[in-house]
C-alpha cells in the first residue's frame, strides 16, 4: 500500500477536492491520501509544476502523486501514469516537467483501461446521466491512482508511452547568470529559474538592480530582496510587501545575476 499525495487547481469553494477523495477512498479504502496544493492559480501549470517541484524531495520513494491540472481535459491529450522513484497520475501537459528533473520517469502508460466510479445509493433524474467529459481527475486519475497506490501494475492500466515522448513545458533551471522568472507564490514573491544567489552579488529585472540577501530582514520593510527561497530557486520579494505588484514583475521576464559591487561584503546577522 502506497500513500497518495494530492494536487490540483480545484479550490476549496466546490466539492470537487472532496469528491476525488471519495473515489479514492472508495477504490482504496485505508489508503493516506495527503493534500499538497487546491488554492493553485486555475490552469496554471507552470505554478503547479513548481509546486510539485518544491514539495518533491520530501515525499516518499514509491509515494503516489496524483495531480490534476488540466487546461485541456476532454481533449485528445493523454492521461497517464509515469514510473521513477514514485509513481506520477495527471495528464500529460507538461505538469510534471519539474518533478521528472528530480526524478525522471523511467516508463510511462496511457491509462486507457479504467471504467469511471459511478454514483452509489441514489435513485437518478429522468433523462439524467452521471460523468461527462470534464471531470477525469475523478473518472480517470483518481481509480488510477487508487489502483497503484494498491499495488497494481503500471501496465495493466493502458499502453506504453515512451518517456521521451512525455509533455514537458520549456522550461530550464540554471545556475546562471541569466534566467527567467518561473512563477509567483501567494505573497507576490517572483520565483526564478536561477539555481543559485550568490551573496554579495545583484540580480537585474525588470531594470532595478536587487542586492542577494540571505533572507528578506536583511534589507528594511519595503525594499527588494533577492535570496535563495526554500525551493532552491532564486527569488526575488519585497520586504513586508508584493515585489510582484510594486516592481511590475510577471512570468517570463529575464532576470540576471551581476558581479557583486565593489566594496566590503554585505553584513549578515545569521550564524554561519
Amino acid at each position: 500500500m502506497h500513500p497518495v499525495f494530492f494536487l490540483s487547481d480545484f479550490g476549496l469553494e466546490d466539492p470537487y477536492v472532496g469528491v476525488v477523495k471519495a473515489v479514492l477512498w472508495e477504490k482504496a479504502p485505508g489508503v493516506p491520501v495527503l493534500d499538497l496544493a487546491h488554492a493553485l492559480p486555475p490552469q496554471d501549470l507552470r505554478r503547479a509544476a513548481y509546486a510539485l517541484f518544491e514539495a518533491l524531495p520530501y515525499l516518499p520513494e514509491g509515494a503516489v502523486v496524483l495531480a490534476v491540472v488540466d487546461p485541456g481535459v476532454g481533449t485528445k491529450r493523454r492521461a497517464i501514469a509515469a514510473l521513477g522513484r514514485r509513481l506520477y497520475v495527471g495528464p500529460d501537459n507538461g505538469l510534471f516537467t519539474l518533478a521528472w528533473l528530480l526524478d525522471p520517469p523511467i516508463r510511462a502508460h496511457e491509462i486507457t483501461c479504467i471504467s469511471p466510479p459511478s454514483p452509489k445509493g441514489i435513485l437518478p433524474l429522468p433523462g439524467w446521466a452521471p460523468g461527462g467529459y470534464t471531470f477525469h481527475g475523478r473518472d480517470l486519475f483518481a481509480p488510477a491512482a487508487a489502483h497503484l497506490a494498491l499495488g497494481l501494475a503500471a501496465e495493466e492500466l493502458g499502453p506504453e508511452v515512451p518517456a521521451q515522448d512525455l509533455i514537458r513545458l520549456p522550461l530550464t533551471l540554471t545556475p546562471g547568470p541569466e534566467g527567467e522568472i518561473l512563477t509567483f507564490d501567494r505573497f507576490g514573491n517572483a520565483i526564478t529559474t536561477l539555481l543559485k544567489a550568490p551573496l554579495g552579488s545583484l540580480v537585474e529585472v525588470a531594470g532595478k538592480r536587487i542586492p542577494i540577501r540571505q533572507t528578506f530582514g536583511q534589507v528594511e520593510a519595503g525594499e527588494a530582496v533577492a535570496y535563495l527561497g526554500s525551493g532552491g530557486l532564486l527569488e526575488i520579494a519585497l520586504n513586508r510587501g508584493n515585489a510582484k505588484e510594486a516592481l511590475g514583475l510577471r512570468e517570463g521576464m529575464p532576470v540576471v545575476i551581476l558581479p557583486p559591487p565593489s566594496g566590503p561584503p554585505p553584513p549578515t546577522d545569521l550564524p554561519p
